[in-house]
């Protein structure tokens, strides 16, 4: 006896798109936005006419198109386009929310926040540019920084940590939330001493403060920037500079944190003042300390997880804003580093 294949429930839904959204907004340039979507559905048929689109298919997946096209249409009523990467994390948003995998906080449970809420959240706007945050983790992020005092941002390359932060420092400034912002990173990178680098001590440093100088300039009228800085409003600055100092309202953000010791954190955090606020980036795969020092980022999340007003953001491969191939590299490097230390467990226990 022939089993006839269990046929999955089929849906339909239809959406009109307002004619006060031109088509090609919301299909994208030669239709580059619906290629994204018929992609992502690949067992739904998705069908334009006019300005009516359609889509057949699994109940499941046409009910999570149509939640596309609403988001879609909240985004571009803010008078802000609709890009294929956009198109991408939405849905990969509103398939988190699906399943409740979205990792809600510490308590878990469903994502609670749209697609719309995260791409349409306006943290700065400088020189004809809006810098907003582009994934679900990225908002958790820029949110933890409004609500704690001190908040840990951890992720791989090119997940906004340090861009995001210094954004909020100068909002916070420009808002007269605090009177400074202050930038500081270890100056110990790839072995390197700066007693061994050529020139006056300002060539010395600039290197490892360049990208910060760079963000700012992406954020902030590049001819003001001396003129705060002349004025101590703006501090670039090693980290080994912060010692037995107190910053108070101040915005301070230490950037590549991986690479602080024990004692260099500590001396770090309790550098905290009145009316403050600190950020600390880093990434804990990407260690340049010497042999035996252990990495100040590692150990801190084990002494002040639990520590009230103290917020550990978590950033992964999926939050990376860079080019697509840097979120594969991540990945491909985790699994490597695994494979590695499974065998490295394998090794070990069979002596």
């Amino acid at each position: 006896m022939t089993q006839t294949p269990t046929q999955q429930p089929q849906a339909r839904a239809e959406f009109k798109i307002p004619a006060s959204h031109p088509m090609v907004m919301v299909l994208g340039s030669g239709d580059a936005l619906l290629r994204v979507i018929e992609e992502a559905f690949p067992a739904a048929d998705i069908h334009v006419r006019g300005n009516e689109i359609s889509a057949t298919g699994d109940t499941a997946e046409v009910a999570l198109i149509q939640r596309l096209f609403d988001q879609m249409m909240l985004v571009l009523r803010t008078g802000q386009p609709m890009t294929e990467d956009a198109v991408e994390r939405s849905i990969a948003m509103l398939r988190a929310n699906g399943n409740g995998s979205g990792g809600g906080g510490k308590n878990g449970g469903a994502v609670t926040e749209t697609p719309a809420e995260v791409l349409t959240q306006n943290i700065l706007s400088s020189r004809g540019r809006t810098i907003r945050p582009k994934t679900l983790n990225q908002k958790r992020y820029v949110d933890a920084i409004d609500k704690n005092t001190v908040v840990f941002g951890i992720g791989p390359a090119g997940t906004g940590k340090t861009y995001l932060a210094m954004a909020k420092a100068v909002q916070a400034l420009q808002s007269k939330q605090v009177d400074r912002i202050i930038l500081t990173r270890p100056a110990v990178e790839a072995g390197e001493r700066l007693g061994f680098l050529p020139g006056t001590l300002f060539d010395k440093i600039d290197p490892y403060l360049r990208p910060l100088y760079d963000a700012l300039h992406d954020m902030m009228d590049p001819e003001s920037i001396p003129r705060l800085m002349a004025a101590g409003t703006i501090e670039v600055a090693p980290l080994a500079y912060m010692r037995g100092r107190t910053l108070n309202s101040a915005f301070v953000v230490l950037d590549e944190a991986q690479n602080t010791s024990t004692e260099q954190m500590k001396m770090f955090l309790t550098r905290l003042g009145f009316d403050s606020k600190i950020v600390i980036t880093g990434d804990v795969t990407q260690v340049d300390l010497p042999n035996g020092t252990k990495s100040g980022l590692r150990q801190v999340q084990d002494i002040l997880g639990d520590v009230p007003d103290i917020h550990f953001s978590r950033l992964t491969s999926e939050d990376v804003v860079r080019h697509k191939l840097v979120g594969r590299i991540v990945d491909a490097y985790e699994s490597y580093d695994s494979r590695n230390e499974q065998q490295g467990r394998g090794g070990a226990s069979g002596k």
